[in-house]
C-alpha cells in the first residue's frame, strides 16, 4: 500500500481519483488547493502526488517549484490539466514532474502512470540488498500425516475460488438473477485478488458501471483482498 496525495480544486475529480486509488489498495489524502497541499506535504511523507496545474490560489507548477526549491520534492509528481499547453507540460517536467496526464484522464493511463511512478519511487528508496552467507540447516523431521495435510491445504489454496456454485432456482426470476450475478462477481473478485481493474477487464464492464453494479448487489469489495 502506498501513501498518495491528490490535489485538485474539482470535487468530482478528487472523489473519483480517491475511489479508484483506494480500491487499488492505496491510502489517499485529498487537497483542494495549494494551501492544503502544502500543509499535507509538510505533515506527511508521500510515495506519489497527483497535482492539478490550474488551481485558484497557486498553480500546480508554482507549487512544484516550491517543493523542489525547499527539498520537499522527494516523491514522483504527476501533473494533471485539461487546458495546459505543451510548453507548460515541458516546464513541469524540467522542474521535476514525473509525468503529465491530460484531462479527462482515462483509467488505463491513470493506473499506468501511478504504477510507474511508484516503481521509480521504490527503486530510489530501497536500500541495496545485503547478501548473507548461506548456511546449510538440517532438514526438519516431518511426519507423513503432516506432509499429506500440508499438501491438501496447498492444493486447496491453488485451486482458488470455486467456479461451479449451486443456486436456488425455486425463486422469482429477479432474485435468482441477482443471486447469480453476486456469486459471479464475488468469484472474479476473489480470483483477481480484489483488483477492480482486472475484474473490469475480465467481465467486460466499464469501471464506473462495475462499481455501481457491485454496490447494488451488496458485494463486499474488500472480500477478495482479504482472501
Amino acid at each position: 500500500m502506498a501513501n498518495l496525495l491528490v490535489v485538485d480544486d474539482e470535487l468530482g475529480i478528487r472523489d473519483l481519483l480517491s475511489e479508484i486509488l483506494n480500491d487499488e489498495g492505496h491510502s489517499v489524502d485529498l487537497a483542494e488547493n495549494a494551501t492544503q497541499a502544502r500543509i499535507a506535504r509538510n505533515a506527511n511523507e508521500y510515495d506519489l502526488v497527483l497535482l492539478d496545474i490550474w488551481m485558484p490560489d497557486t498553480d500546480g507548477v508554482s507549487l512544484l517549484k516550491e517543493w523542489a526549491a525547499s527539498g520537499l520534492l522527494t516523491m514522483p509528481v504527476i501533473m494533471m490539466s485539461g487546458h495546459a499547453t505543451i510548453d507548460t507540460a515541458v516546464d513541469a517536467t524540467r522542474i521535476g514532474a514525473f509525468a503529465f496526464l491530460e484531462k479527462p484522464i482515462t483509467l488505463q493511463k491513470l493506473l499506468k502512470a501511478v504504477e510507474q511512478g511508484l516503481a521509480r519511487h521504490a527503486a530510489r528508496t530501497t536500500p541495496p540488498a545485503v547478501v548473507a552467507p548461506i548456511v546449510a540447516a538440517p532438514a526438519p523431521v516431518v511426519s507423513v500425516d503432516a506432509t499429506v495435510q500440508q499438501f491438501a491445504v496447498t492444493m486447496e489454496l491453488e485451486q482458488g475460488p470455486h467456479a461451479h456454485q449451486g443456486f436456488d432456482l425455486d425463486r422469482p426470476l429477479r432474485e435468482a438473477r441477482d443471486g447469480f450475478e453476486k456469486a459471479y462477481f464475488e468469484f472474479h473478485l476473489a480470483r483477481e485478488g480484489g483488483s477492480m481493474t482486472r475484474v473490469a477487464e475480465k467481465t467486460g464492464l466499464e469501471r464506473t458501471h462495475l462499481y455501481r453494479k457491485l454496490r447494488q448487489l451488496g458485494v463486499d469489495l474488500a472480500r477478495g483482498k482479504r482472501n
